[in-house]
């Protein structure tokens, strides 16, 4: 069996505001399951679909402290789109900032709540992606995240090198998921993680089990009030696996 990536799932001091930021930003709709959580897709789009990966925004108290490990990419058509979702981000409520990223093409930005992303420029491999062009997880080693992530989903890996690692869905559409080597290590709970589904008619506790024989480990928190499993990667990045759909 395996899983694939569904959505991102983000903390957020204030769910609904955000989450009218970043459906602002991508033009996608709203929706809510219950206090404390905004749901984000985009309109007409039918979960779970490899062609978009959906956005989870979860009310918590605890503040940012440190970077964010996990990250969106925005797709651009051209230098003059990239200028202006810059600036339209800019009237939500994004500002620029420095993440040491030196003289780049691409605008590293934060949204309201202080969580980092990058506006693209324009560049052909991420034309038909939608308006996320990557998901990007920071770590230290992308070929063993690689590894692990090549077995733990059924996406097509299409790039591995020392510094960088691709993959996509295996239907070839939707963003992509990209690991990128970075000389910060991960500290405290990742604020911005993954959430895997399982295929219909896959067991959710042998799904674990295989997972965990990969090089998955389990966080040490109380799950007892879940119907999900949270488990974390070689590098210690949390992620849920989610009930099969």
């Amino acid at each position: 069996m395996a899983t694939r990536l569904v959505q991102i799932n983000m903390k957020a001091h204030d769910d609904a505001a955000l989450g009218r930021f970043w459906a602002e930003a991508l033009g996608w709709g709203i929706d809510s399951e219950g206090p404390g959580v905004t749901n984000l897709e985009p309109v007409g789009f039918t979960y779970p679909d490899p062609a978009a990966v959906c956005i989870d925004l979860i009310a918590r108290p605890e503040p940012k402290t440190v970077k964010n490990r996990v990250h969106l990419d925005l797709a651009t058509t051209s230098t003059a789109h990239q200028e202006e979702l810059v600036t339209r981000l800019k009237g939500l409520g994004a500002t620029p900032v420095d993440v040491g990223q030196g003289d780049v093409p691409w605008t590293v930005m934060a949204d309201p709540e202080g969580n980092e992303f990058c506006v693209l420029e324009p560049r052909p491999v991420y034309r038909d992606t939608g308006p996320i062009a990557a998901v990007v997880v920071d770590c230290t080693d992308p070929r063993e995240m690689a590894r692990f992530w090549g077995e733990a989903m059924d996406w097509t890996l299409h790039e591995v090198t020392d510094d960088r690692a691709t993959m996509r869905s295996a239907r070839g559409v939707g963003p992509y998921l990209e690991f990128l080597r970075t000389p910060d290590t991960k500290s405290g709970w990742n604020r911005v993680h993954l959430d895997v589904r399982p295929y219909p008619g896959a067991d959710p506790a042998a799904e674990a089990a295989r997972l965990r024989s990969l090089g998955a480990t389990d966080p040490g928190i109380d799950q007892s009030a879940i119907h999900w499993t949270i488990l974390a990667d070689p590098e210690g990045n949390e992620f849920c696996l989610l009930t099969p759909a």
